[in-house]
């Protein structure tokens, strides 16, 4: 099983979440790698070929939505799954996220290890295994 190690970017300007994210993550066998912000996180997804993408929302560089729209608009980088994980967690953003914009899943911060666990294994196809 080792050889087949999903690896994943969080695409965070904040170095606690993203410490938290691969700390929650790592101990369930995934490579986690952290992006400080919107320009280094696309230079790092057309780099590396992430099996996932964590992406915030609110970043002073540049804002989730268009990162996540230059990755979807590039024939290399389009089918890697993308899950949201923000702060703004009114309805109208989730509704905008899930259903206008397509991601994958949408998490509000703050959220329960579990459920970003549950979220990462489900848009990955991954069978949920409790240790």
């Amino acid at each position: 099983m080792t050889d087949n190690i999903k690896n994943i970017l969080c695409i965070e300007d904040e170095p606690e979440m993203i410490d938290l994210i691969r700390l929650i993550l790592n101990r369930h066998g995934f490579n986690v790698q952290g992006a400080d912000g919107g320009r280094e996180g696309l230079e790092k997804v057309r780099k590396n070929l992430p099996d996932l993408i964590l992406l915030d929302l609110m970043m002073p560089d540049i804002d989730g939505w268009e990162v996540y729209q230059q990755i979807k608009a590039d024939e290399k980088t389009s089918h890697i799954p993308v899950i949201i994980v923000t702060a703004k967690a009114q309805n109208i953003d989730k509704v905008l996220g899930l259903h206008i914009a397509k991601v994958d899943d949408y998490i509000s911060k703050p959220f329960s290890p579990q459920a970003l666990l549950e979220s990462v294994q489900k848009v990955l196809g991954l069978e949920s295994t409790s240790s």
